[in-house]
């Protein structure tokens, strides 16, 4: 520091003596020109003088043109050369180091030296795991289907009323958008699937915190994954839940599976097989059930296949499960939810920003594998149905997320209840091409609303 100090100093006074040298055509360069940038620019060209140099001889004041003020200048530099080659010298020399910190190691002990006034008590340290040291606090976990993900404080999104366009939730690539959104504390589990049939698991507070409009980190960063294979499903654990019940998990040509939630208990880093896959096919969605939980898979032509779980047995995590929808030509499996009470809505919304309430009850439950019912009109204003989600009791709000990262979070009961066979009305407006890239449900309002 004293070295690099020393020679910035050094450098100025070389400028003040290279001016003085020369004061005449210093003097006379500053007046011909126009204004301070154009004579620095002249005085560095005339003089090679450094930038530093040319503003320092223009911030020189008048009085140190005397005969006495150049002495001063010249010893001065005089002096820092020799201090420079000093401490150059100092720093060659390990010993002479050594040395200076010793000296200077007594000088502290020899002013500081008193006795310790502070009383030190021997007792037995208690041992902390990390999530006692992290505070217990309600966040969204944001996937893209690029596979970056981050953590943010639930706080951090207010509610708008219906129609609004919303605000950026996440800075994207044009061609990365938002796949998934997760309410969880951070002492939650998260348990994380991938298209490639695998599960792994984090605490919530392990994912990376981030603001609003950061990109997050690759989940390749955080989780074994291989090349191709990305996160397809995130579910939260509760940190206070027991093993039991079961995984019930669909993909995205119709195959459906329930699997212990036991199986899951010990999950190694490396990640687990939770369903043995076809050729081109892709798990896409997993939720707890309690086994005798009503299941309803959705399709993109707003079709709609509701039957009870118990219509599929349980399986061992390497098995490859049973149908659960018969797609027609061109249409593709977008949500699979599960339906616990017959006075439970669903939440409907399609591509283009149209939404409903519309309740369970409109949905028989039949035989898994059929075709099934309308669960809303699609057409060319709409789009094709991108979710259909059940709302528990317990929730309140809806948060939506555009492919342009634009976000949105409303009270459910804005949305209007309506039946199957319509349309919805407009829950988000989209500009251009914009359209819904996720949709999820979260049961803590904002407090602070004004």
């Amino acid at each position: 520091f004293e070295l690099r100090k020393a020679k910035d100093r050094a450098h100025i006074l070389e400028g003040y003596k290279i001016a003085l040298d020369h004061i005449d055509e210093v003097i006379k360069t500053i007046r011909a020109s126009k204004t301070q940038d154009e004579a620095e620019k002249a005085l560095i060209a005339k003089f090679k003088l450094s930038e530093i140099q040319s503003k320092a001889i223009l911030a020189m004041q008048l009085r140190r043109l005397t005969g006495l003020e150049r002495e001063a200048i010249e010893n001065e530099l005089n002096e820092l050369i020799k201090l420079i080659a000093k401490l150059e010298s100092i720093l060659a020399d390990e010993k002479e180091i050594l040395k200076i910190i010793k000296n200077e190691l007594i000088e502290i002990k020899d002013k500081y030296g008193d006795e310790r006034r502070s009383k030190i008590i021997n007792h037995e340290l208690g041992k902390f795991s990390d999530e006692e040291l992290i505070p217990e606090e309600e966040s969204v976990i944001l996937l893209t289907t690029e596979n970056y993900i981050k953590r943010t404080l639930l706080a951090d999104y207010r509610k708008q009323g219906r129609g609004g366009k919303g605000k950026r939730g996440m800075t994207t690539k044009e061609e990365d958008v938002i796949d998934q959104l997760v309410s969880a504390t951070t002492h939650d589990w998260l348990l994380f699937f991938t298209n490639r049939g695998r599960v792994f698991r984090l605490k919530s507070y392990e994912v990376p915190a981030a603001g609003l409009s950061a990109k997050g980190v690759a989940a390749v960063n955080l989780l074994q994954l291989q090349p191709e294979e990305r996160i397809t499903s995130i579910i939260k654990h509760d940190k206070n839940s027991k093993d039991d019940g079961y995984l019930f998990m669909a993909t995205v040509k119709g195959t459906v599976k329930k699997t212990p939630m036991k199986d899951y208990a010990n999950i190694r880093t490396s990640g687990l097989i939770t369903i043995k896959l076809d050729e081109g096919d892709e798990l896409r969605w997993i939720k707890k059930t309690d086994g005798d939980n009503d299941i309803i898979i959705s399709t993109s032509a707003g079709q709609a296949v509701r039957f009870n779980e118990k219509d599929a047995r349980p399986m061992g995590r390497n098995a490859r499960g049973v149908r659960g929808a018969r797609l027609r030509p061109n249409d593709v499996v977008v949500g699979m939810d599960v339906v616990r009470d017959e006075k439970q809505q669903l939440l409907v919304m399609s591509e283009k920003g149209f939404g409903k309430r519309t309740l369970a009850e409109n949905f028989p439950s039949h035989k898994r594998g059929g075709v099934g019912i309308k669960a809303a009109v699609v057409t060319a204003k709409t789009g094709p149905i991108v979710s259909v989600k059940t709302i528990d009791p317990e929730m309140t709000d809806v948060m939506l997320i555009s492919k342009n990262g634009q976000t949105i979070r409303l009270n459910l009961k804005d949305i209007k209840v309506l039946g199957r066979t319509t349309q919805g009305v407009t829950v988000m407006r989209l500009s251009g091409t914009d359209s819904i890239s996720s949709i999820g449900m979260m049961s803590e309002p904002d407090k602070d609303e004004g």
